[in-house]
């Protein structure tokens, strides 16, 4: 399995040879570091932990210093489940390259999604709301009746008005588009979720 960190820098269009338009996400990519090598014998499972970002150094515990073992001040600390085979080819210290990714690959790419805060059923939940005829007056965006016979209860999982966004978003089955090692970006097909800046992981 392939996998890297990268972040959000923005989206934008490409033309392919046959003059089609795609649109595309352009992710920034720093080289991560392998921090860690997990195990089933010493862990119960099998995971390479790495580093992506910088830190300043008085920002980190002495734990994480002595984690990081010199190898930087990452500002992230992430693991990907691999195979043991391929754990067993990996030590801290390791460089995983942009290189490992190709043009026409298909991958997955995970991330927090934008924060949109409070929101009605309306947004959150596409409810209808009420008609805009004669007699109504402020509810029409209002959620109407939860339904009664539950001795004045809200059922559990009732749709209701709350915090939308902050999720994490995983979107399958996107295609590299790009990859230009010199300045370190990536460009994937469609969007990815969150803002400019969030961090991406990025699986093949």
């Amino acid at each position: 399995m392939k996998f890297i960190l990268a972040k959000k820098h923005s989206m934008t269009q490409i033309f392919t040879e046959e003059g089609l338009v795609v649109p595309v996400t352009v992710l920034d990519v720093t080289p991560t570091i392998v921090t860690q090598v997990k195990n089933k014998e010493n862990d119960g499972y099998s995971a390479v932990q790495v580093g992506y970002g910088e830190k300043k150094e008085k920002r980190l515990s002495k734990a994480l210093k002595g984690h990081f073992k010199g190898f930087g001040n990452f500002a992230h600390v992430q693991e990907f489940r691999v195979s043991d085979s391929e754990a067993s080819t990996m030590k801290a210290g390791d460089t995983i390259a942009l290189s490992a990714f190709a043009p026409g690959d298909i991958v997955s790419v995970s991330a927090i999604s934008k924060g949109k805060g409070f929101q009605s059923v309306i947004k959150l939940h596409n409810f209808k709301g009420g008609p805009r005829s004669h007699g109504q007056k402020h509810s029409e965006r209002e959620p109407g009746s939860i339904g009664g016979g539950l001795r004045n209860k809200v059922p559990k999982g009732m749709k209701m008005a709350g915090r939308m966004g902050s999720d994490r978003i995983t979107v399958k089955n996107l295609k590299v588009v790009q990859v230009n090692p010199e300045a370190n970006l990536i460009l994937i097909s469609g969007a990815v979720p969150g803002r400019r800046g969030t961090l991406v992981e990025i699986k093949g």
